[in-house]
């Protein structure tokens, strides 16, 4: 068996009807027994660009001692017309994090390991400055084809844990990410824990970060990204989380979108 940690992430593809639009990254999070898939919100739906999946699909492995067997989930976005993920938003507006809760049943014997609310940091306990993480994840889909197991990047806390960078609800870590990523769980190792998931989950990967100054030919890509923060997750899986009211999107210029983008 490989870290346990590495069954806490799944490879996640879009889909409008039968087209495929995105590649991008999903984690696992259980609370009071209840299961979700944690990603970002811009993979599930996206205004600016124009991207409104109707469903997703999950791989899932099936079997703990042969790790090359797997499995697809579909999972609808929709039902009677609402959506059925939650999204967040803050003083500042939309949070990039949205949940959607799996039905235990239809998961069948799959094999899966999940963050829970005790795996979370809590953003006033503060991180050091450069503290070391790790982003477990599907950049420009590229992964352990045979085992269908996520890649491991290293990156470092780039801004003040615990403060919002710019007013925003995310902090800053400086790795190497690739699209693809979006949704990755950033985490960090707790020293000192036995368990078989001895992992601190401190936020949600959410994009790459640039500024609007930089000179394309002479200067390279700050290489910064934008982490929200995971605590967001005791908000989006409450039971009293209101619904959302997003709408599925309009169907013109689907035709023209060329699938297997990554997110």
């Amino acid at each position: 068996m490989p870290d346990a940690v590495f069954l806490s992430t799944t490879r996640l593809s879009t889909f409008r009807g039968r087209q495929m639009l995105t590649g991008a990254t999903g984690f696992f999070f259980e609370r009071d027994s209840r299961l979700y898939l944690v990603t970002s919100r811009h993979v599930l739906h996206d205004a600016t660009s124009g991207h409104f999946p109707d469903r997703i699909e999950l791989v899932l492995h099936v079997d703990e001692t042969n790790l090359t067997r797997s499995t697809v989930l579909s999972v609808p976005l929709y039902a009677d017309g609402h959506a059925v993920w939650r999204q967040g938003t803050d003083s500042q507006g939309e949070v990039d994090v949205a949940v959607v809760e799996l039905d235990r049943a239809a998961l069948g014997g799959v094999i899966i390991r999940s963050f829970t609310p005790q795996h979370l940091q809590v953003p006033h306990e503060g991180v050091p400055p450069g503290e070391p993480l790790l982003v477990l994840g599907f950049p420009l889909g590229f992964f352990d084809t045979v085992h269908h197991l996520p890649v491991v990047r290293h990156a470092i806390v780039a801004s003040w844990f615990g403060v919002r960078f710019q007013g925003e609800g995310y902090f800053l870590t400086d790795g190497r990410m690739h699209r693809g990523s979006s949704g990755s769980p950033v985490i960090m190792r707790r020293p000192g824990d036995a368990t078989d998931m001895p992992w601190v989950l401190l936020g949600v990967h959410s994009s790459r970060m640039d500024v609007k100054t930089r000179d394309m030919a002479q200067d390279e890509s700050l290489g910064l990204n934008c982490a929200w923060y995971a605590d967001m997750l005791m908000t989006l899986t409450a039971s009293t989380a209101p619904p959302n009211t997003a709408a599925m999107g309009p169907r013109q210029g689907d035709a023209g979108r060329k699938p297997q983008h990554l997110l």
